[in-house]
């Protein structure tokens, strides 16, 4: 279904919003199979997502060369880890992802989420519908998580790939110095990659939101992304113990946890509990803001 059929025509020549169909779960779930072509028939979509896809492999093909060359040491404790198996190149990766380049293509995906619709005028459409606008930004916000996925399964798959091929395949070293095999080892980076998606949560609920403020989706892409750069910032100034933990980039290394043995569940649940806080208030902003606000274009 396309942007322009929202509006159809009813059996009885009138016109009625094809938006009215979100009124059950089926029409919720066509509503969200919408979204998700929205969002993944963007050319700019798969750009930042060969992007992420191209990072595992650039990290592993220095590594490779960096540890075979004549002055190679193995290098930090993490590259050594690597050379020793190539799964560890998906935690590596996530690692290096989940800072910089995950926030950043998550939050440009979900900072346009509705400015860009507002901008190019189809949003209205959408909403001729009285009851439209919270189902359809519960599909927004769902179609973002499903991005997160999305990206961070692009990081994990190419980085299993690349360290397959690079590296030797077998036991894993944990941080905590135990070793398992690669039977557990790979259940516990599936494990590690969706704790990974979902701590990008909250990241979703706060761009939806900034989406919501302006018609402008290179406005709230921007807002959004310049806003995970500066609470990043502010996350590594000890001056702001009091503050920190509520941030919601705080817990994200958390999933290194996972990488022991046993697992260490404190930290993770810290963080998926914050991003279900950040969810709750930014959600509650975006809907409280999109549905009282007049669409014009």
């Amino acid at each position: 279904m396309s942007r322009a059929e929202a509006v159809a025509v009813a059996p009885g020549g009138g016109s009625r919003a094809a938006g009215r169909r979100p009124q059950t779960a089926s029409g919720f779930l066509a509503l969200f199979r919408n979204e998700l072509h929205l969002t993944f028939r963007r050319m700019r979509t798969l750009v930042l997502l060969a992007i992420l896809a191209a990072l595992p492999v650039l990290i592993g093909v220095v590594i490779k060369v960096n540890t075979d060359g004549p002055h190679g040491d193995g290098g930090p404790s993490f590259i050594a880890q690597t050379t020793q198996n190539g799964l560890f190149l998906v935690f590596t990766a996530l690692a290096v992802a989940l800072p910089v380049f995950l926030p950043m293509t998550v939050g440009v995906v979900a900072g346009d989420s509705v400015a860009g619709e507002a901008a190019t005028g189809t949003l209205r459409y959408l909403l001729v519908a009285p009851a439209g606008r919270t189902r359809l930004l519960a599909a927004k916000f769902t179609a973002g998580l499903a991005f997160c996925l999305a990206a961070t399964a692009a990081v994990a798959l190419t980085a299993l790939a690349t360290g397959a091929a690079l590296f030797p395949l077998g036991k894993v070293t944990l941080l905590s110095g135990d070793t398992i095999g690669l039977g557990e080892a790979l259940p516990r980076a599936l494990l590690v990659a969706a704790v990974v998606a979902l701590s990008l949560a909250g990241l979703v609920a706060i761009g939806l939101f900034v989406s919501t403020l302006t018609g402008s989706g290179i406005a709230a892409m921007a807002a959004t992304v310049v806003l995970v750069i500066t609470v990043q910032i502010l996350d590594n100034f000890p001056q702001l113990d009091a503050i920190r933990p509520f941030l919601f980039t705080h817990y994200w290394l958390s999933f290194a946890d996972l990488l022991r043995q046993p697992m260490y569940w404190d930290g993770v649940l810290k963080n998926l509990a914050l991003q279900a806080g950040y969810v709750a208030v930014f959600g509650s902003a975006a809907w409280a803001r999109f549905s009282s606000r007049d669409i014009s274009a």
